[in-house]
């Protein structure tokens, strides 16, 4: 009995399916890509604290800071002169209490901070995250009820408030993001009765329980004094919930929809731009997420650049319009 030898035969490929001739040339692939990356598309968060004098480094986020009003000067002229558009404010008050009162006053650090960047910038985009997180002595979202929960419905009165004094401080968009439900109807309301119906709502629509936000809570000093925030914030295994999320949000006045946190829900970002294609979707690249790259980049693990631009245009494919970064 004898063995066949195969035939070796060499593979001649048809010069039409070629497709590495458009990858043979970087001005090429420049040309050619799907997604682009440009600094309007980019809105940097800014952790505004009480006091004088006051730029502290945040540990857990190299290169990010607490600014007090008055150093905010470098900073906004800096970020004016990236071409970036729009900042989100997350303030750091000095005094709290169990209701988060310092939220929705005249005085607050964030309502100064507004007209503090509207005299250095007028043309910069201010976006004043609201939630209560920061201002409360407990570190919840919202009200406490008698079992030491947030109470939801006493919360959306607050948040209302909250939101009309933002607005009259001059801000350009409102970014709820404690989760509660009825929280867009609540400041849609409050907000078209004193006069802002204009004002549009980027809503938090759909924010899971993450671990990512360990170093934003060192930043932002809103660290939970018990317990956890799992109870109205998203579950991190639950998908098709997003949409009822979103769905609602929608139906209540939502202009703009964010996910939170992005490089862990790619999937979450494209399934809503699928669903929702018309709504403008921002995704919200968490300190977390920002940490981690810093840190293996820091011991020589990762290209620092190269990964960062790998995760952004992730999160652009995946369908966010704009992107929340440090």
């Amino acid at each position: 009995m004898t063995l066949e030898t195969p035939i070796q035969k060499k593979v001649s490929l048809h010069s039409s399916i070629r497709l590495r001739r458009l990858r043979s040339h970087s001005t090429l692939r420049q040309l050619i890509r799907d997604v682009v990356l440009v600094p309007q598309h980019f809105v940097l968060p800014l952790f505004i604290i009480a006091g004088k004098n006051i730029k502290n480094p945040i540990a857990s986020m190299p290169g990010c800071y607490q600014f007090s009003l008055d150093q905010l000067t470098a900073e906004i002229k800096s970020i004016v002169n990236l071409n970036i558009l729009a900042v989100m404010l997350f303030g750091i008050p000095d005094k709290k209490d169990a209701v988060g009162s310092s939220a929705w006053s005249s005085q607050g650090i964030i309502q100064q901070a507004i007209s503090e960047i509207k005299n250095l910038a007028p043309q910069l985009l201010i976006i004043t995250d609201l939630c209560f997180c920061e201002y409360t002595d407990h570190g919840h979202c919202g009200v406490l009820d008698a079992s030491h929960g947030v109470d939801n419905d006493a919360t959306l009165e607050l948040l209302a408030r909250q939101a009309v004094s933002h607005a009259k401080a001059g801000s350009d968009v409102i970014a709820p993001s404690g989760m509660m439900d009825g929280m867009v109807q609540a400041i849609r309301q409050g907000l078209d009765d004193e006069g802002f119906s204009q004002l549009p709502i980027l809503s938090y629509a759909v924010k899971y329980a993450s671990s990512f936000y360990g170093p934003f809570r060192e930043a932002a000093q809103g660290t939970p004094q018990f317990g956890d925030r799992k109870s109205y914030q998203m579950d991190t295994a639950n998908t098709s919930e997003c949409l009822r999320e979103v769905e609602l949000d929608i139906q209540e006045g939502a202009d703009m929809l964010m996910v939170k946190p992005a490089g862990a829900y790619l999937d979450i970002i494209y399934k809503i731009k699928q669903k929702f294609p018309a709504i403008p979707l921002a995704a919200y690249q968490v300190s977390g997420e920002y940490a981690m790259i810093k840190a293996a980049a820091q011991r020589g693990w990762l290209d620092e650049n190269a990964v960062m631009l790998e995760s952004l245009i992730a999160i652009k494919r995946a369908g966010a319009n704009f992107i929340i970064s440090y």
